[in-house]
């Protein structure tokens, strides 16, 4: 009997192969490590940098040469652009070497920030200073580029050189405190271990460190301590995923 001849749910003859199922995909491998940086205050000093350049190409754009000596410099016409520079300056000053934890000292620097801003949008800084003798803000272009320059400079360096000198490595049921330059490291157990954040400064962590906070890190056992790490950038997120890695034994991650 031909077995090939063409069966009744088959009428052209066409032999059919089983369908091979497709290959699973396999989930993105989950991160098993995570390094926590710890930065200085001078990491909120962005501001200062970077409106230093909006002023630098204001004034190249809009500004007007002026006999210096033997020289030609460019200055803007009106002293707006120096005010809010210098407004910009001394209130980074102010949030990084004084803590803002109250509402109202908060309502209190953001209102000055406002007005400033305010006047100089309706143009009248410069009839204020009428009143007192025409003392206008004028700085030219080279002022702004030269030392914006400089202070992104020592910004850099201090943001991605000198705060990853040492940082903190968490890996499931560790937690150590790495040094680049071979000065050491030491390793916590994370049996017991409590994390708390602490985000209560409005400026500081939420306007100028774009969702920054500091970390505490408790100890448990014998030897408890409490270790304090300053101005981690993204907190929110850093706790969560710190928290989940903390929580795993490392025999779990190793099988994963």
């Amino acid at each position: 009997m031909d077995n090939s001849s063409p069966s009744p749910a088959d009428p052209v003859g066409i032999r059919h192969q089983p369908l091979t199922p497709p290959p699973a995909r396999h989930a993105a491998p989950v991160a098993k490590k995570l390094r926590i940086y710890s930065h200085s205050d001078f990491f909120y000093w962005w501001p200062v940098w970077a409106v230093g350049y909006v002023m630098m190409f204001l004034t190249y754009w809009r500004g007007q040469p002026h006999e210096i000596g033997t020289d030609r410099e460019l200055f803007h016409a009106s002293s707006n652009l120096g005010v809010v520079y210098f407004a910009t300056l001394f209130a980074v000053i102010l949030i990084t070497n004084f803590r803002v934890r109250g509402l109202a000292s908060g309502v209190v620097i953001l209102g000055g920030l406002l007005v400033t801003v305010f006047l100089a949008y309706m143009g009248w800084w410069d009839e204020i200073f009428v009143l007192f003798g025409a003392l206008k803000i004028h700085m030219n272009m080279g002022a702004y580029l030269w030392f914006s320059t400089l202070l992104f400079s020592a910004w850099s360096v201090s943001v991605f050189v000198f705060d990853r000198m040492s940082y903190w490595l968490v890996e499931p049921g560790q937690v150590t405190h790495v040094h680049v330059l071979g000065a050491g490291s030491k390793s916590y157990n994370t049996q017991g271990m409590m994390l708390e954040k602490h985000r209560d400064d409005l400026f500081q962590n939420w306007l100028l460190g774009l969702g920054s906070g500091n970390l505490v890190i408790r100890t448990s056992g014998a030897t408890r301590e409490q270790i304090d790490v300053p101005n981690v950038l993204f907190i929110g997120w850093k706790v969560a995923k710190m928290q989940h890695l903390i929580a795993s034994e490392p025999e779990d991650a190793a099988g994963a």
